[in-house]
């Protein structure tokens, strides 16, 4: 029996609501447990203050849910301007005219309950914006990014540990293969199906992938550490050349946050100075240094295809998936996600989460850079707007996948593309290697 259209809004709204709730939730925890001087503080010239983040959430929520979906009137059309992410570079937010913490507050809660109004009465069907909460789902996701966002100011900030959360569940790679086969072959590339992806991970389409072996587990500090001591900073055969350029000029010889000290490398994480453990998956390095290493180490960086087919493809059944371990949503046993732990989980832990070919923690734990520059699909279409996407596409950006233990569950599912500049250090990046077979 096909469902109705109401039935099925009802499902959609169920999922909205706890999206956007568990979004807010997590913006909270993170621009609560400081005061107002951090919150309006500039960290770092490569991030917001918070505070520009937590009013910019309410505005992206106000423009969208707001205005686009319910026809309102402007609440706050003064201000759009000010958080508008494209018009004002990081680096210039702090002398825009932000609200204050306390204003920023209230904003963003206004808004929330005007939208949790619209939500319980809205047709959630008739237009591609409201099709399946589309729109409700966008702007949780976005706010989730953001939470993201702030997590790496977290990060850069100095001072004493404002987080905590518990350990992540062990793993071990004892018995596990250093890399496992992907045959060659097609298979269904992106998503036509999924209701709240997002413009860049449509349409579904066929790619013909070559057989591949890739990384069992992403690639470890310790193992990472070998190419450190081996002068892998002071070699430039295993460099491309800007990222060589890059080292030379900034003197970059490990990954942000470490330091050698009394004969051991140690690492800041969230305010805490602790010896950099060696079964974690190797976290914040820049596509530079996974490139490099995947050259010293005689291997490279897999496409983003072959990632994506590594974590996708059943040949049992030959269709794609939605997530390595199948069609059912993330939990707490498949995946390391939503900030619940603070850091990635150790090599080879999670194998509920295993995909069909084998390899483990594709899903959560660490961004996994790939070879590829961020392009369109074939038959690609921006929506709802050129922005989100289309401003990004080119050889300027590398592609990542995979989520980290930073991002939530609704930002993150096996179609999902993240991108960023190949320079970037300062986000929960990592990567596995890949050679061909």
């Amino acid at each position: 029996m096909t469902e109705t259209p109401v039935a099925a809004d009802e499902g959609f709204r169920k999922r909205a609501l706890e999206a956007l709730t568990t979004a807010r939730n997590r913006t909270g925890l993170l621009t609560e447990c400081i005061d107002d001087g951090e919150l309006t503080a500039q960290h770092s010239p490569l991030m917001s203050p918070l505070v520009w983040d937590l009013a910019h959430i309410g505005n992206q929520e106000e423009q969208w849910l707001l205005r686009a979906v319910a026809g309102r009137e402007a609440i706050r059309p003064e201000i759009d301007s000010v958080y508008d992410a494209f018009e004002h570079p990081r680096a210039e937010r702090p002398s825009l005219p932000l609200l204050s913490p306390g204003e920023s507050r209230a904003y963003a809660s206004d808004i929330r309950g005007r939208v949790l109004d619209v939500l319980e009465a809205h047709p959630l069907h008739g237009s591609p914006l409201v099709d399946s909460a589309f729109a409700f789902g966008m702007i949780a996701q976005h706010e989730q990014q953001h939470d993201e966002t702030m997590l790496i100011t977290h990060q850069l900030r100095r001072g004493p540990a404002a987080l905590s959360a518990p350990e992540p569940p062990g793993g071990g790679t004892a018995g596990l293969p250093a890399e496992v086969p992907v045959p060659a072959g097609p298979f269904t590339m992106g998503t036509s199906a999924e209701p709240w992806a997002l413009d860049n991970e449509r349409p579904a389409h066929h790619r013909h992938v070559d057989a591949f072996f890739i990384d069992t587990t992403p690639v470890t500090n310790g193992a990472f550490q070998a190419f450190v001591a081996d002068g892998g900073y002071t070699d430039e055969r295993w460099w491309a050349p800007e990222g060589w350029e890059r080292i030379r000029r900034h003197g970059i010889g490990a990954p942000l946050f470490w330091a050698r000290e009394g004969g051991q490398w140690l690492r800041r994480r969230f305010g805490t100075t602790e010896p950099v453990p060696e079964d974690e998956p190797v976290l914040h390095v820049s596509w530079y240094e996974a490139d490099a290493y995947a050259r010293w180490a005689g291997r490279r960086l897999p496409t983003e295809a072959e990632w994506e087919k590594a974590a996708r493809h059943d040949p049992a059944s030959g269709r794609s998936l939605r997530y390595p371990w199948g069609d059912e949503d993330p939990t707490p046993e498949r995946a390391n996600l939503g900030q619940r732990h603070l850091r990635p989980a150790p090599a080879g832990a999670y194998p509920e989460g295993a995909s069909p070919c084998g390899a483990r923690q594709l899903i959560g734990d660490v961004w996994e850079w790939t070879s590829s520059d961020f392009l369109p699909y074939p038959g690609f279409a921006a929506f709802p707007y050129r922005e989100y996407s289309e401003v990004f596409f080119g050889p300027g950006h590398k592609v990542l996948r995979g989520g980290s233990f930073a991002v939530d569950p609704v930002a993150c599912r096996g179609t999902f593309r993240n991108w960023d500049l190949p320079v970037r250090r300062q986000i929960f990046s990592g990567f596995r290697t890949a050679r061909d077979a």
